[in-house]
């Protein structure tokens, strides 16, 4: 496959078939995020892999709104940063969750970003507080997001590579 057309088939999918997905395609996913560019090669993401079933309805009320495809995943993977380890992490985290997104695409199977930081919970508190009380994680790691996984229930059809605006493309100046 091209990348191009890896590019262009990746879409957010939020409705999964029943079913689990092999350790293979979930290994092959999360050392695509561990191949991801890194500011000064410091890495601080940490990427923790949620495949039970209630844990992953609980994580549904991690968000008010915008996480209940959660509860059809197959799993999920929490990203989440050292910020003393990184001034960076949150772009760092931002482009090893593109990378996984991109690596579910290529496996064909269905992906859908959970943005986490800087939003509420079902409950009223912060998201990072509703993960971290659910994850455990310590409190100088932040929350980025959670990528959703799973088969798709229908595949999307990929963007059209004819369709792209290119007026978004400036050369030498703006």
């Amino acid at each position: 496959m091209e990348i191009l057309d890896i590019f262009a088939n990746r879409r957010s999918v939020r409705k999964y078939a029943q079913g689990s997905l092999e350790d293979e395609a979930l290994d092959k996913i999360l050392k695509a995020g561990l191949l991801a560019p890194s500011g000064h090669a410091r890495r601080p993401w940490e990427f923790i892999l949620v495949r039970d079933k209630q844990m992953l309805e609980r994580l549904s009320g991690c968000r008010s709104s915008g996480a209940n495809m959660l509860k059809q995943a197959a799993a999920a993977i929490v990203v989440i940063a050292d910020e003393q380890k990184q001034d960076v992490w949150i772009e760092d985290c931002s482009v090893a969750l593109g990378y996984m997104h991109l690596a579910a695409s290529a496996l064909n199977l269905g992906s859908c970003w959970v943005q986490v930081r800087l939003r509420a919970a079902a409950d009223g508190r912060s998201c990072e507080e509703f993960l971290r009380e659910a994850l455990g994680f310590p409190p100088n790691f932040k929350a980025e997001a959670i990528l959703a996984l799973g088969v798709p229930q229908q595949r999307p059809s990929p963007h059209d590579l004819q369709k792209l605006n290119l007026s978004k493309i400036h050369k030498e100046k703006f």
